[in-house]
Formats: structure tokens, C-alpha cells, sequence
């Protein structure tokens, strides 16, 4: 007979729960021991780095790993942009259009056309410095002819200025922006009459007529404008590109003497009201 059937049945469930009570401690204790087993591992291989960077500083024919690539990179566009150095900085614009006399100065003058051209620096974002040539060409009125005796005439302004120009909204790729400026001005009236001369092609010669200066008046003096546009700027590649097309109207006030009653190289007395008050229109590239 076996000792199991010695036990009554009270006993024989005591014996069962101890039985797994047993199993379960030592599930416990096997799973314990795991923690220490990876902590073991971290520590071996923490010494095993450490072993070989010390092999790595001994070692002078050792080649150092490369370390990972900075942000941005060879891809970083900003860090090399054009704009960073003062070559960046510089500033152009070239343009041209027409010129209309205001009521005070259409008596004197038509109207006629301009071109300007300049260079200088972008001093920020929004502020640009930039020398300008400007030369305006208008014709002359009848009355202004008539009294000097000779067929026709025409008025040259030139000048040379300093002027700033504002951007409003610097970081839009279309803005506004203010101007002005002001500087150096010469102005001439020639007077002129129609002179014949001959043309001749291969087949015949013929008489032709030709405006012929006959006298002029020429002052030095200064003048000032002011006046504002709309630019669109073109991108570039990286959002940053600098040439634009603009659209933009001044008032310009040449500060010319009045001529009264005098002869333009013996021709007939005439009179010009002092001042030369223009509107330039002008339509142009910056960059």
C-alpha cells in the first residue's frame, strides 16, 4: 500500500496547495534572476566600449569613426547664399518711360520720354541706397516757337541724384514702396529750324528738310522728387532672389531760372516762367 492512501483527504489537499505553492516560488526565483542576467550584459559590453576606445587612443594608425552629419548639411541653401558677403549687397536698376508737364510748366514744355539708370547698395531688406542718371528728352510748344521765330525747339534735362527707396512690405515677393531724391540738374532749350539738305539713294537724289539748332538757353541748377511704385520680385531658386520688375510716378521739380525777354543767339525775345515741374512715369528691372 502506497503512503498516499495512508493520508486522509484534508491532508491530501494541504499536501497539493503546499506542492504549488513550491512550483510557484521557484518560477519567481528563475524570473528574478533575468534583470540581473541583462544587467550583467549592459555592464559587459559598457566595458567592452570602454576597452576599445582606450585601444582606439593608443593606437595612432586607429582612424576616428565619422561623426554623424550636422543639420542641414551640403542641403543647408541659406548658408550659402550670394547675399551674405557685400557683393550681395549691391543694387542696379535700369528703366524708362514718358514725362507729363504739370499745368505750370505745360506752357514751356511738352510732353515727351525719359530713361534713368543707377547703381548702389541694398542697405537692409526693406532700405536700398542708389545713385541715379536720368535724362529727359520733351519737345517744345508752338507758342514758345513762335515767339523766338524758328520752327520747332525741344528741352533736355540731365541730372545726376542721390535717392533712397523704401520697401513697405520687404518680405512679399509683390510690394510697394516710397522714393525720392534729389541732386544735380542741367537743362537746355534749343531752338530750331528746318534747313534743307539733300538725300540721295543709288537710283536719284532728293531735298529734304532737317531740324537745325539755332540757339539755346542752358541753366545748372538743383531739384528734388518724390514718388512711389509697385515692384514684383522674382524668387530665385531658394526664395531669395533679388531681380524685380517696377512700375512707378514722381513729382519731379527742377529748380530752373525764369528767362524774361531775352535772345537766344540774336533770334526774337521770349520769356519762360521759372521752374520745370515734371511727372516721370517710369517702367524698369532692379536687382
Amino acid at each position: 500500500m502506497s503512503y498516499a492512501g495512508w493520508l486522509s483527504l484534508p491532508s491530501r489537499v494541504v499536501l497539493a496547495g503546499v506542492a504549488a505553492l513550491l512550483s510557484v516560488g521557484v518560477v519567481s526565483a528563475q524570473s528574478s534572476s533575468f534583470p540581473e542576467t541583462s544587467h550583467n550584459a549592459a555592464i559587459s559590453a559598457t566595458e567592452s566600449s570602454s576597452t576599445d576606445f582606450n585601444y582606439a587612443a593608443s593606437d595612432p594608425d586607429a582612424s576616428p569613426s565619422p561623426a554623424p552629419a550636422a543639420g542641414g548639411g551640403q542641403y543647408d541653401n541659406k548658408a550659402s547664399s550670394s547675399s551674405s558677403g557685400w557683393k550681395g549687397k549691391l543694387a542696379f536698376e535700369v528703366g524708362g518711360g514718358f514725362n507729363i508737364p504739370t499745368s505750370e510748366t505745360s506752357p514751356y514744355i511738352n510732353t515727351g520720354y525719359q530713361i534713368n539708370a543707377g547703381g548702389g547698395f541694398h542697405l537692409s531688406k526693406m532700405v536700398s541706397l542708389l545713385a541715379m542718371y536720368q535724362f529727359i528728352g520733351d519737345g517744345m510748344p508752338s507758342n514758345i516757337a513762335a515767339q523766338a521765330g524758328v520752327d520747332g525747339g525741344n528741352v533736355h534735362i540731365w541730372s545726376f541724384t542721390l535717392n533712397p527707396i523704401v520697401n513697405l512690405m520687404p518680405h512679399h515677393n509683390t510690394s510697394v514702396y516710397v522714393t525720392g531724391g534729389g541732386g544735380f540738374y542741367r537743362k537746355t532749350t534749343n531752338f530750331q529750324v528746318l534747313s534743307p539738305e539733300q538725300f540721295c539713294s543709288y537710283f536719284y537724289c532728293s531735298i529734304g528738310y532737317v531740324p537745325q539748332t539755332v540757339g539755346s538757353f542752358s541753366s545748372n541748377q538743383g531739384g528734388w522728387s518724390v514718388g512711389g511704385g509697385v515692384s514684383h520680385r522674382f524668387a530665385g531658386a531658394y526664395g531669395d532672389g533679388k531681380m524685380a520688375l517696377f512700375a512707378e510716378a514722381r513729382y519731379l521739380d527742377v529748380l530752373s531760372p525764369a528767362i524774361l525777354n531775352q535772345s537766344p543767339n540774336g533770334l526774337n525775345p521770349i520769356t519762360i516762367g521759372e521752374g520745370t515741374k515734371l511727372v516721370p512715369v517710369s517702367f524698369g528691372l532692379r536687382f
